[in-house]
């Protein structure tokens, strides 16, 4: 497994801050603060969001965790999502923490652990960023792609319900972690924002 710039023998490490974001009220945090304090992170230097999404302006908690933060300090999150930035707001965000003597760990990042700390991992950081925003426009064009299959093959027309595989939930999920409002996620496919919570909720739990 890559674990990049982790390393802390011999170094004078600060405070170690996590921050968890969950999008919707029905999303469960505990597999955010599990990973987190599994991290090394107290329970006291937690901040967690719920039913905030990645694209609002203000998500109090971040706000809170950042503030924290002080020179030597660490920002941990579990995924990259967790964000929910476009890839120069993620870069730049990176940049503002160094400048403040402050790094981001990210524990799942390119399938590993990676710290900006250091000149190895903010380089990982630079290249993941970039292609989980080049995926992220693919799971847009997908689900453009289906909407319009749909409609050109009629089956959105005379009353009838359209059906979504799970797959494509979980697809509309990731673009609404992103940022995406979550409103216009559920009109691109077609249904109410209501309906796409409930299927939202009805996806079955990922294998541990």
């Amino acid at each position: 497994m890559l674990n990049v710039g982790c390393e802390t023998d011999g170094l004078d490490t600060g405070k170690v801050t996590g921050y968890g974001r969950v999008s919707t009220r029905q999303q469960d945090a505990v597999r955010h603060v599990s990973d987190l304090l599994h991290a090394g992170v107290r329970r006291d230097d937690l901040y967690v969001d719920h039913g905030v999404s990645g694209g609002r302006a203000s998500r109090p908690q971040f706000d809170k965790a950042v503030a924290a933060l002080e020179d030597g300090d660490t920002l941990v999150i579990t995924t990259l999502d967790r964000l929910g930035r476009s890839t120069q707001n993620m870069l730049a965000f990176a940049d503002t923490l160094r400048s403040r003597g402050a790094g981001l760990r990210v524990l799942n990042l390119g399938g590993g652990d990676v710290d900006t700390h250091t000149p190895m991992g903010s380089m990982v950081f630079t290249v993941v960023a970039a292609l989980a925003q080049m995926e992220l426009e693919i799971t847009r064009e997908r689900i453009t792609d289906s909407v319009a299959k749909r409609r050109a093959a009629g089956k959105d027309l005379g009353g009838r319900r359209q059906t979504f595989t799970d797959s494509q939930i979980r697809n509309a999920l990731r673009l609404i972690e992103s940022g995406e409002p979550a409103t216009q996620v559920a009109r691109d496919l077609g249904m109410s924002r209501a309906t796409l919570y409930r299927r939202v909720r009805e996806l079955p739990l990922p294998a541990a």
